[in-house]
């Protein structure tokens, strides 16, 4: 393995970003270019995709690493309190900002609130007062900032358009 592909999101930004990272590089060695690139501050955390503890700086991050690459958060947050309501009941659990919206909406919708997988998919985890619907891979982390770590949602039907437009002639 010449370099790794490590995708990252992050405190302030949800775009996935890319990088090409030696086999050496540490986690401190990823602070310090992802502060350079994206101007985020040097003192992050760095978490692995959907795990909710930080990878500590001495750490190569090869050891981490599948062969398509991996997948990182940056945060000054070291835990996102996430509130999730349905049908007026609200649950609420501590995740680390690299938890995914998919995660989220697995935990909340067959954990919490008992939907079979099925009845979850047809679910999805909105944002309060807008329509504004997260994509499933999307890092907590990008949608607060360290003065909040913190993030409410509506687990609501998922609006499917069933069949096909017919022509408008």
């Amino acid at each position: 393995m010449t370099t790794i592909d490590l995708f990252f999101q992050g405190e302030g930004f949800g775009e996935i970003k890319h990088l090409e990272i030696e086999p050496d590089t540490t986690c401190a060695i990823f602070k310090a270019r992802v502060s350079e690139i994206q101007g985020v501050a040097r003192d992050v955390l760095v978490f692995l995709e959907d795990e909710d503890d930080p990878i500590a700086d001495d750490v190569l991050l090869k050891e981490h690493a599948a062969q398509k690459g991996m997948k990182v958060h940056v945060h000054r947050c070291r835990h996102v309190e996430v509130a999730v309501t349905f049908n007026g009941e609200t649950v609420d659990h501590r995740f680390g900002p690299a938890a995914t919206i998919a995660r989220i909406k697995r935990w909340a919708a067959e954990r919490k609130f008992g939907m079979s997988e099925e009845d979850a998919g047809e679910h999805a985890l909105q944002i309060p007062g807008t329509h504004e619907r997260p994509a499933l891979g999307i890092h907590i982390g990008s949608l607060t900032t360290c003065e909040a770590c913190a993030l409410s949602f509506d687990l609501v039907a998922d609006e499917r358009v069933n069949g096909a437009f017919g022509s408008l002639a």
